[in-house]
């Protein structure tokens, strides 16, 4: 929305929490996306200035790395970004507090490079007020500037009260309070993909459904006829691998246009390994699933406290939002731009 505008615009991640490889680099996860969607990889370099590692923390604290220099970096990165850029977007990492393990705290880094900030919500009442006076804390005592809140992933039905709520809970405070984006199914669940890499196993069968998104996840648990009558909307089935009788049932139903629709695949845990013809049977029926050696409780565990993060290959994802933006009916992107002029926040 902001290069609509005719502007250069640039992109920042001071500190990156999860490291990723692009171009042979070590960048944030967040660096990596922004720069395949906008294709911004000549300013890689400069775009994640400080990866932060398993032992980089240690590595502070141990004096071998000093915070100093990190910083030094953040600041000349943002300063050599600002000379081709005529708006830069700097992205925090988690909480004000994130980074602060080595001396980078969100709230400090935006005070260090003049930044105003907009904090990110969720979509409730009690719990969003309770986090962002926890977060205004540490930005006031490090001396850096809210001017925004929005709340995100907001209850459609619940959309217009939830916003006057939280309006007037900080009515007394110099920041404005926004609305973005609804809850989405779509944009919230994972994928196929992004399943089978949080599992560090790849994904089998019909891989060109990498990118489903899956609604629902159930344990095939029960007899197999009951685990049939219990399928939703593109579910995701864990069945262990000596549950065969199963296993077979569900490639076939996956020939079915009617269950094809509720499949979104499988998930294989356990030990033993599959018998040898319903592994061909598997094959045959080309149903994606994953093969893992954890146990069903592990796995089961891994997807549910898994946050989904959207990734290059999210195409359909990527697009519902860039739409969502462009609309205009839940997000008011020229408001939040003028409120982040120079001194628009006054």
């Amino acid at each position: 929305m902001a290069r609509q505008s005719g502007r250069r615009i640039g992109f920042l991640k001071p500190v990156g929490p999860k490291p990723s490889t692009l171009r042979g680099r070590d960048v944030d996860k967040d660096v990596a996306l922004v720069a395949q969607v906008f294709r911004l990889e000549d300013d890689l370099g400069l775009m994640s200035p400080v990866v932060l590692h398993a032992a980089t923390t240690r590595q502070v604290i141990d004096g071998v790395i000093h915070p100093e220099a990190l910083l030094d970096s953040i600041v000349l990165a943002a300063e050599q970004l600002s000379r081709s850029c005529d708006l830069l977007v700097i992205e925090g990492a988690g909480h004000a507090g994130v980074g602060a393990a080595v001396g980078l705290s969100n709230a400090r880094v935006a005070r260090m490079l003049g930044a105003p900030l907009l904090l990110v919500t969720g979509g409730g009442v009690g719990s969003v007020i309770d986090q962002v006076v926890m977060n205004l804390a540490l930005c006031r005592a490090e001396g850096s500037e809210v001017r925004l809140v929005l709340a995100n992933k907001l209850q459609a039905d619940k959309r217009e009260r939830t916003l006057d709520y939280l309006q007037r809970a900080f009515r007394h405070e110099s920041f404005a309070v926004g609305a973005s984006f609804n809850y989405s199914p779509i944009l919230a669940n994972p994928t196929l993909n992004r399943i089978g890499r949080i599992l560090n196993v790849p994904l089998l069968g019909n891989q060109n459904e990498g990118t489903r998104i899956v609604h629902h996840i159930q344990l095939g648990a029960s007899a197999a006829q009951r685990v049939a009558d219990l399928l939703q909307e593109s579910t995701l089935l864990l069945v262990t691998s000596s549950r065969d009788e199963l296993l077979v049932m569900l490639a076939n139903l996956y020939q079915i246009p009617e269950y094809k629709a509720k499949l979104a695949g499988l998930v294989i845990p356990g030990t033993s390994p599959i018998s040898k013809i319903t592994q061909q049977i598997l094959d045959g029926s080309n149903i994606p699933y994953l093969r893992t050696h954890r146990t069903t409780a592990d796995v089961f565990t891994i997807i549910s406290e898994d946050v989904t993060k959207i990734n290059a290959e999210d195409t359909h994802k990527i697009s519902l939002i860039q739409a969502l933006a462009e609309s205009g009916e839940e997000i008011d992107c020229g408001w939040i731009d003028r409120l982040f002029r120079p001194g628009g926040g006054s």
